[in-house]
């Protein structure tokens, strides 16, 4: 099987949320300044890395919505990592139980191929979204899916500000990946997907380096 990265590059000074400030990405120790610390022809760098959690491709855990909710440090591998997954395209925007009905979704990660990815560091990214319905999102609850993704600016509709989706699906524990992208390279299903963040406590969200093997 060939890993397929699913995932956007964090750059400094880039914008993943209109609001969030962009992540200062610098040296804590530069190569230069470590020469004095070690032997000769012996150097280092140490970078360091000042952001928001909502940057690139992240994953929501349910304490991202919910006070009582998982946090990061613990959700079970076993919702994140190797997951049979399946990919529904779809070029509405507003993203209906329609797109997924009659598809086998039990167990799956369910990524949902919008093709907004396409605008991906443009103004036009933060504006005009494709979104899931709330009545899309229960019906994925209801279906049983190990977990849901999406190459869009959010997964809800952000014209307003209720979050239904992801008031369901993570109050269901299951987990949401958004800001995905490179979801035209895989099969419609015959894949196993990957989105496992660091395991930090009390923390609801953080970047994953999502990929799929196909």
């Amino acid at each position: 099987m060939t890993p397929i990265d699913l995932s956007h590059t964090i750059e400094h000074g880039m914008i993943t949320y209109r609001g969030l400030p962009a992540p200062l990405i610098c040296d804590y120790l530069s190569r230069e300044a470590s020469r004095g610390l070690y032997a000769e022809g012996t150097e280092f760098h140490i970078g360091r890395i000042d952001m928001v959690a909502n940057t690139g491709t992240y994953l929501d855990s349910p304490f991202h919505r919910y006070a009582d909710g998982k946090d990061l440090s613990e959700l079970p591998l076993t919702s994140l990592a190797g997951l049979e997954g399946v990919v529904v395209r779809c070029d509405t925007m507003a993203i209906t139980r329609e797109a997924f009905e009659g598809l086998d979704l039990q167990n799956k990660a369910v990524l949902v191929k919008t093709g907004w990815d396409r605008h991906w560091r443009t103004d036009a990214y933060f504006e005009g979204n494709p979104f899931l319905t709330e009545e899309a999102a229960l019906f994925l609850k209801q279906s049983g899916v190990k977990l849901v993704g999406i190459d869009s600016y959010n997964i809800d509709d952000t014209r307003g500000k209720t979050r239904p989706v992801h008031s369901t699906l993570l109050g269901a524990e299951i987990p949401i990946v958004e800001h995905m992208t490179g979801l035209d390279q895989l099969p419609e299903s015959g894949f196993r997907f990957f989105a496992v963040p660091p395991k930090v406590k009390a923390f609801g969200t953080f970047p994953v380096r999502a990929f799929a093997m196909a």
